[in-house]
């Protein structure tokens, strides 16, 4: 691969994909520890076997744009994504640590407001923030600020988004598209019939049920990319079929509306408050059951089933008709998560 780095190829599609597995993770001859998950696997965390139990670690970069959105705030979505991407792995998150490269001419007001939401975050995960790290750079050098968030859990079982099995049910946590259109909505100035709030929030708690309750088999974080993303990703690595049904999707009115209007497909909208899992169909009903009795879990759908296949996602429309859902190419969208 060769040119220069493109916006669409930070957008979650295949295009980023494609940038990270062919330049970055075909780099490192050293990417993963012994009998764990590492670089190649490209799921939401890595692993490290200790004793009998595993622990998780991952690490992201946030940037949005604007720094404070409806409904939430860089400094939130920093802690709440983090310790998501831990427990979509199956893991407890347990600690935190966090760099933050500031801007030179940065009210510091505004640098005290997001540590001051981050650490609102981190009360309601439930996590402490242990170590961190503070650079400036002249200004031009970022816009405004950049965090990155590392974190580590534990877990008894891990959990993969390679896990599917025909037969199985697919559950989504919440409706989906809200946190993308949240930002393009306020950074275009769009009226629409009613505010759009980012859903970002903390879904351990959300997990951890799902899991009591047994049969899960699979979990994925639907962020960049969406949905669309993240079950094509599911399907090719486990090596089946997807059959969503469109009527069963969570998708808010105006969500919807405000879509149609733009030309986008909710599919494949960012999300920061949804959890994509697997389920045996077995264990679907009472998994569910338990996922909208949890904070942040009311709107959860059994949305579709897994088949034997090639790694294909096939969405059965309102009308009847099917059509391949094919994972995004990129999002002309910058700076949303």
């Amino acid at each position: 691969m060769g040119g220069v780095i493109t916006i669409e190829q930070g957008g979650g599609g295949s295009l980023m994909r494609k940038l990270i597995e062919e330049v970055i993770v075909s780099a490192y001859d050293l990417d993963q520890v012994e009998g764990g998950i590492g670089l190649p696997e490209m799921d939401d965390g890595a692993t490290i076997p200790i004793n009998g139990r595993q622990i998780v670690f991952t690490t992201d970069a946030y940037t949005a744009k604007p720094l404070f959105f409806p409904g939430s705030d860089i400094g939130r979505l920093a802690v709440y994504g983090t310790s998501n991407d831990i427990a979509v792995m199956g893991a407890q998150p347990l600690a935190l640590a966090s760099a933050v490269v500031l801007e030179e001419g940065l009210p510091v007001a505004t640098l005290r407001s997001v540590v001051e939401s981050m650490n609102t975050a981190l009360k309601e995960v439930g996590v402490p923030l242990i170590a961190g790290d503070t650079k400036v750079v002249e200004r031009g050098g970022v816009d405004e600020l950049i965090i990155t968030t590392s974190g580590i859990g534990i877990a008894d079982r891990v959990v993969t988004d390679s896990g599917l099995s025909p037969g199985d049910k697919l559950i989504l946590t919440g409706t989906i598209g809200n946190h993308q259109l949240a930002l393009l909505a306020i950074r275009e100035g769009l009226e629409l019939e009613a505010p759009i709030l980012s859903d970002a929030a903390p879904l351990y708690g959300l997990i951890r049920r799902a899991l009591e309750v047994g049969g899960v088999t699979a979990m994925k974080d639907p962020t960049r990319g969406g949905v669309a993303g993240a079950l094509n990703e599911m399907a090719g690595k486990s090596g089946v079929d997807i059959l969503l049904r469109e009527e069963e999707i969570p998708v808010k009115g105006v969500v919807s509306t405000a879509s149609e209007l733009l030309g986008l497909d909710p599919l494949e909208l960012a999300n920061e408050g949804v959890a994509v899992i697997g389920v045996e169909a077995e264990s679907a009903e009472d998994v569910l059951k338990s996922i909208r009795c949890s904070m942040y879990g009311e709107d959860a759908a059994i949305v579709g089933d897994v088949m034997e296949g090639r790694g294909r996602v096939v969405l059965e429309t309102f009308i009847g008709g099917r059509r391949i859902v094919r994972e995004p190419v990129g999002s002309p969208m910058p700076r949303i998560c």
